[in-house]
This record gives C-alpha cells, sequence and structure tokens, in this order.
C-alpha cells in the first residue's frame, strides 16, 4: 500500500479534523502519500482530491466541523455513482480510503468495500447511535453544548418559575436528550426509543411542582413522539388544566459546531490513527470505533444498515433523579 485517502462524509462532527490530521500524520510516518477528498462522496464521485502534506494539516485539530467539507450524494446510492468514485480513486492510484462518518456515511463505506475497494471507516457522529463503539467522534462537545444551554435556560426558568422545554438532535437515537436530562437535571426527558402520552408529560411535570419544585425542564429529541411541536401546542390547548404553558428553545445545528473538547480531539487523533494501521494490517471493510477505554475494529457489515438505541436503564434512571 502506497497511496490512501481520507473523506468526511454527512453531518459535520467536532473532532472530525483531529481525526483526519491523525490519519495523515500516521499515513505520512508510515511513508505513504495520503489524499484528502473534499465534499464527501459527491467529491469523490467528482475527483476532487489532492495530497495533503504534514504542514496542510497544521492547526486544524481545535477548528470545528471538517476542512475537507461534506456533502450529500444522491448519485453514490447508485452502484453507478459508486463505480464512478472507483474509478476516480483507480486513475489517483489510491490504495485505500479512510472514510470519517456516521451511519449512512458507514453504510456507504460497506457498499464500496463490497465492490472490493480497501476501506476503513471512523466512527464519527454527534448522535453516537453507530454500532461498533461506545462513543463516536463529537458526541461529548455535542454534549457539552447542549448542557451549557440547559444550564443558562434553567436559571431564567428558576428566576421567573417557568417551565422550558429544550429541543435537540436525535432523529432516531435520544442519546443526547437522555444524557443532557441526566446531567441538566431535567425534570422530563423525552426520546424516540420510549413513546409517551401528553397527558402523562403533563403529569411528570405536575408532580415535580406538587414535589415543591418552582420551575421545570422538558428535554426533547427531535425524533421523539410525541414532538416538540406536538407538546407545546398540548400545553397550550391545556393550559386551564396545567395552570402553566412550555417555553420552547430550538438548538438545532448549534449542537455541531464549536471548539472541540479534549476528548473528541484525542479520541479523532486515537481513531484516525488507528485506522491508517488497520489499512496497514489488511484490516478492511471494517469500523473503526472506542470500546473498553481503546479503538476496536467491528466489521462494517455488523454496523451498516443498523441504529444502536439509548440506554433504557439510563432512561429510568432519569425518570428517578428528576423526583
Amino acid at each position: 500500500m502506497k497511496r490512501i485517502a481520507v473523506l468526511t462524509s454527512g453531518g459535520d462532527a467536532p473532532g472530525m479534523n483531529a481525526a483526519i490530521r491523525a490519519v495523515v500524520r500516521t499515513g505520512i510516518a508510515a511513508g505513504l502519500e495520503v489524499y484528502g477528498v473534499r465534499n464527501g462522496y459527491a467529491g469523490l464521485i467528482n475527483g476532487e482530491m489532492e495530497r495533503l502534506t504534514a504542514r496542510d494539516v497544521g492547526g486544524i485539530m481545535q477548528q470545528a466541523g471538517t476542512v475537507l467539507r461534506s456533502a450529500r450524494s444522491k448519485e453514490f446510492r447508485e452502484e453507478a455513482g459508486r463505480r464512478q468514485a472507483i474509478r476516480k480513486l483507480a486513475e489517483r492510484r489510491i490504495d485505500g480510503l479512510v472514510i470519517i462518518g456516521g451511519n449512512g456515511t458507514q453504510t456507504g463505506a460497506f457498499e464500496l468495500f463490497k465492490m472490493g475497494f480497501p476501506v476503513v471507516g471512523v466512527a464519527s457522529t454527534i448522535d453516537n447511535d453507530l454500532y461498533g463503539t461506545d462513543i463516536s467522534i463529537g458526541a461529548d462537545t455535542a454534549l457539552n453544548t447542549v448542557l451549557e444551554a440547559i444550564d443558562r435556560i434553567k436559571a431564567t426558568a428558576s428566576s421567573h418559575s417557568r417551565a422550558f422545554l429544550v429541543e435537540v438532535m436525535g432523529r432516531d437515537s435520544g442519546y443526547i436528550a437522555l444524557m443532557a436530562g441526566i446531567t441538566g437535571g431535567a425534570e422530563a426527558v423525552i426520546i424516540p426509543e420510549v413513546p409517551i402520552e401528553p397527558d402523562d408529560v403533563a403529569q411528570e411535570l405536575l408532580d415535580a411542582y406538587a414535589r415543591g419544585k418552582s420551575h421545570a425542564i422538558l428535554v426533547v429529541a427531535e425524533g421523539a413522539k410525541p414532538s416538540a411541536t406536538d407538546l407545546i401546542q398540548y400545553f397550550q390547548e391545556h393550559r386551564a388544566e396545567t395552570g402553566f404553558e412550555l417555553r420552547l428553545t430550538v438548538l438545532g445545528h448549534v449542537q455541531r459546531g464549536g471548539t472541540p473538547t479534549a476528548f473528541d480531539r484525542l479520541l479523532g487523533t486515537r481513531l484516525g490513527a488507528a485506522a491508517v494501521q488497520a489499512l496497514l494490517g489488511g484490516h478492511h471493510g471494517v469500523l473503526v470505533g472506542w470500546v473498553n477505554h481503546r479503538p476496536h475494529l467491528t466489521p462494517l457489515e455488523d454496523v451498516a444498515g443498523r441504529t444502536r438505541y439509548a440506554d433504557r436503564e439510563l432512561y429510568e434512571l432519569a425518570r428517578v433523579l428528576a423526583r
């Protein structure tokens, strides 16, 4: 193996740049030429690649997002698009590819591997819903961003004796909502894994007031049922019965930004370096994740198309601690 490439795809995550830096410098140290692919799978199809030096990745570790940028690609979902991508890699005589991203990204990586190209995935998604890793790049920073917002909102809620609803990311997995609810002291957490009726949510908040609490914080994942919008409407329509209404804060894409925490910088570095070592060791078609405090390889076949859901035991713990 003489030449490898690295790309980032899907949603950006704080710590991706640390992984890119580690791939480039670890590869160069091993005597490889390392190429960066711009704009994810779309850039791969278009042949947007350039050779990277150790200096090209200097000073990027502390930056949010991804210096290689990311883009969605409908063409890559088709076999013809993937064959075009492989042709572009062959034109540059690329021998292996490191692919940094989450669920959709690693499903694409598995498709390339099935077509015979050596790939290694790196677990990176703020949702932390990938199989094959205890935690993924970006999840720690995103959680800390959400927690800071909740702490600020909680101060206002306490000052004015109000109830606030905070919507966080998590279309299929409630990891961010659950962890933020526990560490932020929320009175209720609503996640996709555990549907609940609006009446039951209202009762939980009323019970909190009955126990002497003067304010309430409700954390809702964007994919939860009921949704944040449903709950806001419910509380508006039933204000006479509940005695209060919810104030909504949608954190949105602010959760993806921000300076990576020390943990995400180190995680990105460790996983990026391990990905290069996996390629050199002939371990292809695997995801490099973080299991039991060290890099761990899981076949992409076991990762692609699957979602790792939030821990139900932690959900029950959140309900206990809210009392």
